[in-house]
């Protein structure tokens, strides 16, 4: 029996997983920590359980097989399900009531990034767990050793068979799927075979070097070769995944990108219909209209804080059978079970879509036109970007505005709407503005940037996409 202790790299122990750079701030002696540590946490909640999954990164084998051997160190019973998309992971713990899921993933980072997802309990591992994971592993606070087990099942064609049970749709489509080289390629290949209509797979192949293009689909540059192929082809639209397949987004027969809200809206008003008065959660990076049109569905919205984690943990709390958030994640309880699947948001457009009686770019074309800035990212130091949004809120607050404090602070005006928070994750503040004309757009612009220059901040470049 060896003595175990492990001090974690800081700034890989993050709000909502744990990542880093493979072979400077990340290494397999990570891997074997978390897993050792996390399953002790397992033991000592009364349970005995824990599945693990790993996606296509280059680097995610080897730490998944040091995860695995620190986990069976800590006496559980570890089921591996291989390589493939984040949802499959969390569906596996979920229907065989895992008392702990782990997954290697570096979701949408480059190449060289990798990390770890986890579910305690069939509910996200984050913020205040992570931080007691990293101090438990740096005291050695763990159970004693012992001998696990590991077993190793493949729930692909499970995953798969579930999936399709909710495609509902009335006539074929012509789809345009863009895996960019995603963990989700081997399923999705499976999945479009039994769909009806015609579909075609853009860089199907799991490749984690994702030699084609940044596996982000909420930055149009990565979008450009599903928009061309979806022109080509006249299609009815085009989906697109994150590189673990947990985001989706969406583009329509005319090329245009669907963001976040506006996927909200369509998927809401079909939820809407065998739910009426339902809550239906949004990010407050969303858009006024999204809110807007979730009340003239009949629905109830719900502006909360950005973050996965946070998202799903409030819509176990509220009962909402849909949630979602500016990123592309896409929540259903109504008829799934609560996390966030791109696969399945992907099966549930089809099926919207399938059964509109126009065409998705008629619906989006029909939805109230507001200008807005994309998402705006600029370099803060983490020492000081929760004193900026206080600074920013106290002044405010002393103006009489309109604000909701919910996530940083979001600003009602005439003209719209600015936002400004702390990321959870990285030393920025995250700012969007949305206004209903140029004009108000401007004016919004000038608000934003005269509240960042009172705390001695520059403003950003308003008009240049945030990099993730």
């Amino acid at each position: 029996m060896t003595a175990f202790k492990h001090q974690f790299e800081p700034t890989n122990l993050r709000e909502y997983d744990i990542r880093g750079i493979v072979g400077k701030t990340l290494h397999p002696e990570d891997a074997y920590a978390i897993g050792r540590t996390f399953a002790s946490i397992v033991r000592r909640a009364g349970g005995k359980h824990v599945v693990v999954g790993y996606d296509g990164r280059l680097s995610s084998p080897t730490l998944e097989e040091a995860l695995v051997k620190g986990a069976v160190a800590s006496g559980v019973i570890v089921t591996r399900i291989g390589r493939g998309p984040t949802p499959m992971l969390y569906y596996t713990a979920v229907t065989r009531n895992a008392d702990g899921a782990i997954m290697v993933t570096g979701s949408h980072n480059p190449p060289d990034h990798n990390g770890f997802k986890m579910m305690l309990q069939g509910k996200p591992f984050f913020g205040e767990q992570i931080r007691e994971l990293g101090e438990l592993s740096a005291r050695g606070d763990v159970v004693p050793e012992e001998q696990g087990r590991v077993e190793t099942i493949d729930p692909s064609e499970a995953y798969i068979e579930r999936l399709l049970k909710d495609y509902d749709g009335k006539r074929p489509l012509k789809v345009v799927w863009d895996n960019g080289n995603s963990a989700a390629g081997e399923v999705l290949t499976r999945l479009v075979k039994k769909l009806p209509g015609d579909h075609t797979i853009l860089y199907p192949e799991i490749d984690g070097r994702f030699p084609n293009h940044h596996p982000d689909p909420t930055v149009e540059a990565n979008l450009q070769d599903l928009i061309a192929e979806v022109k080509r082809q006249k299609a009815d639209l085009g989906i697109a995944f994150d590189g673990d397949a947990d985001r989706v987004g969406i583009v329509d027969g005319k090329g245009r990108p669907l963001w976040g809200d506006q996927i909200l809206v369509l998927l809401a008003r079909d939820v809407l219909e065998k739910h009426p008065g339902a809550t239906i959660i949004a990010d407050v990076k969303a858009s006024q209209v999204l809110f807007d049109e979730v009340e003239k569905a009949g629905g109830k919205p719900l502006m909360w804080r950005t973050g996965h984690s946070l998202i799903k943990s409030k819509m176990a709390e509220t009962k909402a059978p849909l949630a979602g958030e500016m990123s592309g994640h896409i929540f259903f309880a109504d008829k799934w079970y609560g996390f966030d699947d791109a696969l399945y948001g992907a099966i549930r457009v089809l099926g919207i879509v399938a059964r509109l009686p126009g065409t998705l770019a008629d619906m989006r074309d029909a939805l109230p036109v507001m200008v807005n800035t994309p998402e705006l990212r600029f370099p803060c130091e983490d020492t000081r970007k929760f004193d900026v949004i206080r600074e920013v809120a106290e002044r405010l607050e002393k103006e009489g505005a309109d604000v909701s404090a919910i996530d940083g602070v979001r600003v009602r005006t005439q003209d719209g709407w600015w936002l400004l928070r702390a990321s959870n994750t990285q030393a920025v503040l995250v700012g969007r503005i949305e206004a209903n004309d140029q004009a108000g757009l401007d004016r919004l612009k000038a608000a934003f940037t005269a509240q960042l220059k009172a705390s001695g901040l520059e403003a950003p470049d308003f008009d240049k996409p945030a990099a993730h």
